[in-house]
C-alpha cells in the first residue's frame, strides 16, 4: 500500500484513497468514498462529550453552556428529532458517561448521578452526588469521564497551568475509582490534558489523547495518543514531552528516558485532540474494525491553523500503532473555521457520531458502500 507524508503535522495518508466532498449545510466535508456525512442534531450549542444508553438515548454534555442534554431519534432516520433538557446552570459539565441505568456528568470539582435516567427524561430526578473532592482550578479543569472494563469510572485532571509541577499528584493524571465515588486511585501520572480515552474492544486496555505543552513554536511538540496496558505508568509531563522532547524548564531535573512512557502515536502538532474512540461497529467496511478515531479540535494559537478533523489511526494485529490519516475534514478551509470536533461516538448502529462544538451541531458518519 503506497503511503505519502504531510510535513505539516507529521500526518500519514492513503494516497490511492479516493474522498469525495458532501455538503452538509453550509460546510462541505470530505469523507472516503462510499462514506456520507449528515447532521444528526443541529442547534446544540457548545456540544461537547457523548454517551449513548443501551435503548438508544444519546446524552451529550457542553461547556460555557451549562447543561446536559438527552437526544432520541426514535423513527430511525439518522436525525434526533426529540430533546430533553437534563440538567442546567452546572458548571462546565463537559463528561457524560451512562452506567448500570445512571447518568454520571462530571463538572469542575464534582461528579453527579442522576439515576433511572431514561425513564425520567421528561422529568429528571435530582442528581446524587458521587464526589465532590476533585481540584476546582478551571485551567484544564473541565473533564472526560467513562466507564472502563472494570466498571470504575475513570477521571481525568489536567494541569493547571501551561507546564509546572504541582505538589498535589492528583494533578496531570487519569484517577479511576468505584461507581459511589470510593477507592479513588490515581491510574496513569505525567498527562497533562486528556479529554478523550477509550479501552482496546479486545486487550481492555487504556488508549488516551493528551494535549501537548504551548509556547514551544508552532511545531513541538506533538500531541499524543498513548497507551496505558497497566496502572502505575507515567507518561513524562512536565519533564518529557512525546518521549523524547525535553521541557526547557523541567526536563533537567527528569530528563526523557525509559523511567517515561513514550506515545504510542505522535499527533499532529498543537491539534487539539480531544475524544477518540475504538470502532466497534458493524456498519463500516472490515478494514475500520477496532482502529481509532480521533476528534481534533483544532489549534488555538499556532501561525498557520491545524486540525479541525477526524483523524484515523491504524493499529495491527498485535495493538501496534502502523499509521495516523485524515479520515473527514472541512471545518478548517483556507485558514476559515466552521466547526471544531470535540468528541466521536460509534452509534448502536455502526455510524459514528461527531460532536462540534464550535458549529453547535452533532454529525453522523454512515457508509452506503
Amino acid at each position: 500500500m503506497k503511503w505519502c507524508l504531510l510535513l505539516l503535522g507529521l500526518l500519514s495518508v492513503n494516497c490511492n484513497q479516493a474522498n469525495t466532498s458532501k455538503s452538509v449545510g453550509k460546510v462541505k466535508i470530505k469523507v472516503p468514498e462510499g462514506f456520507d456525512i449528515n447532521v444528526f442534531a443541529d442547534k446544540m450549542i457548545n456540544a461537547r462529550s457523548m454517551s449513548q444508553s443501551p435503548d438508544g438515548t444519546l446524552f451529550v454534555g457542553t461547556k460555557s453552556e451549562g447543561k446536559v442534554y438527552a437526544l432520541r431519534d426514535e423513527d430511525g432516520d439518522g436525525i434526533a428529532e426529540k430533546r430533553y433538557i437534563i440538567a442546567k446552570n452546572m458548571n462546565t459539565p463537559n463528561g457524560v458517561a451512562y452506567h448500570d441505568g445512571a447518568l454520571f456528568v462530571a463538572e469542575i470539582d464534582k461528579i453527579w448521578r442522576f439515576d433511572h435516567i431514561v425513564s425520567r427524561l421528561t422529568n429528571p430526578p435530582e442528581p446524587v452526588l458521587v464526589t465532590d473532592e476533585l481540584p476546582d482550578e478551571t485551567h484544564h479543569g473541565w473533564k472526560f469521564i467513562a466507564f472502563g472494563p472494570d466498571k470504575k469510572l475513570y477521571v481525568p485532571v489536567g494541569a493547571p497551568c501551561n507546564v509546572c509541577k504541582e505538589d498535589d499528584p492528583v494533578f496531570s493524571s487519569i484517577l479511576r475509582m468505584n461507581p459511589d465515588g470510593t477507592g479513588r486511585e490515581i491510574f496513569a501520572s505525567g498527562v497533562r490534558n486528556s479529554v478523550g480515552f477509550s479501552w482496546h474492544p479486545v486487550t481492555d486496555h487504556l488508549w488516551f489523547t493528551d494535549n501537548g505543552r504551548d509556547m514551544l513554536g508552532d511545531d513541538l511538540p506533538p500531541d499524543e495518543l498513548n497507551h496505558a496496558p497497566a496502572a502505575g505508568l507515567h507518561f513524562g509531563f512536565p519533564f518529557c514531552h512525546a518521549g523524547e522532547i525535553n521541557d526547557p524548564e523541567f526536563g533537567k531535573e527528569k530528563p526523557c528516558g525509559p523511567s517515561f512512557t513514550p506515545p504510542a502515536k505522535k499527533l499532529g502538532p498543537h491539534v487539539a485532540a480531544l475524544g477518540m474512540r475504538f470502532y466497534t461497529g458493524s456498519l463500516f467496511p472490515e478494514t475500520y474494525k477496532n482502529q481509532i478515531f480521533i476528534a481534533e479540535h483544532g489549534s488555538w494559537n499556532r501561525s498557520s491553523k491545524i486540525g479541525y478533523r477526524i483523524s484515523l489511526v491504524r493499529l495491527d494485529e498485535r495493538g501496534q500503532a502502523l499509521s495516523y490519516e485524515t479520515f473527514a475534514e472541512g471545518w478548517l478551509s483556507n485558514d476559515t473555521v466552521t466547526g471544531r470536533p470535540v468528541d466521536v461516538l460509534v452509534w448502536r448502529d455502526g455510524s459514528l457520531l461527531v460532536s462540534d462544538d464550535f458549529g453547535g451541531k452533532i454529525y453522523r458518519i454512515t457508509w452506503r458502500g
